[in-house]
């Protein structure tokens, strides 16, 4: 088994307002969709939800503020998966709730050092 890195990402600009309620049931299919991977124990991590601010550190000690207004697409958050192929990781991630907000979700193999 292999582990892969769910990056979850939105586009921060078009992102619908939602009622407490609305909110919760968004959370619930999350919790669901993760639970369902961990009842097949291919959850390494469930993640993170990651804030809309951070710094960049360049070469040289240059420290910048991001991520950046010209950036449409925001990084939300991360979950790390287990399975044989990455074929098999995409076909979990292809039930993901992020596509209900016209997200995506990149799937990339970690390679251990």
């Amino acid at each position: 088994m292999k582990d892969f890195l769910f990056v979850y990402r939105a586009d921060y600009t078009n992102q619908p307002t939602a009622s407490p309620e609305e909110l919760q049931a968004v959370t619930k299919l999350w919790m669901d969709w993760i639970g369902g991977i961990a009842a097949q124990n291919k959850l390494t991590s469930p993640g993170n939800r990651l804030t809309s601010g951070g710094k960049v550190v360049r070469p040289k000690n240059v420290v910048t503020d991001g991520p950046y207004t010209e950036i449409k697409e925001l990084i939300g958050g991360y979950s790390i998966v287990k399975t044989a192929t990455i074929d098999e990781a995409v076909e979990i991630a292809k039930g993901c709730p992020i596509y209900m907000i016209g997200g995506n979700v990149e799937v990339r193999e970690i390679n251990p050092m």
